[in-house]
């Protein structure tokens, strides 16, 4: 046993440090979800359009919930890895013109 008092920290807390439990007949608070609004990032266009494409898609998670951004994050990902490997992808070797060997 313990001669300590509980100060203020450990009454409101429990003594495991844990929530005190809501007494009964109190009520439970309620969260309600905040509607979509845009984050307000600003995309600057980089010159390349496949690129500012895929950038200007992630304007459509603005309108979403956040469970719903994923897919358009995955989408952009996919699509700018896409542009990027076409960036690496060289182009195949111009035709040689045929040499005329007259004299």
């Amino acid at each position: 046993m313990s001669d300590r008092m509980p100060g203020p920290d450990t009454a409101q807390r429990g003594e495991a440090g844990e929530p005190a439990e809501t007494p009964p007949g109190a009520p439970v608070p309620s969260y309600e979800p905040v509607p979509p609004a845009p984050v307000g990032v600003a995309r600057t266009p980089t010159g390349h359009a496949g690129v500012d494409a895929r950038l200007e898609r992630l304007a459509d998670a603005d309108h979403l919930p956040a469970d719903g951004h994923t897919e358009v994050y995955e989408d952009v990902h996919r699509g700018l890895r896409d542009e990027l490997t076409a960036l690496d992808a060289r182009p195949a070797p111009a035709p040689t013109p045929a040499h005329d060997n007259r004299s």
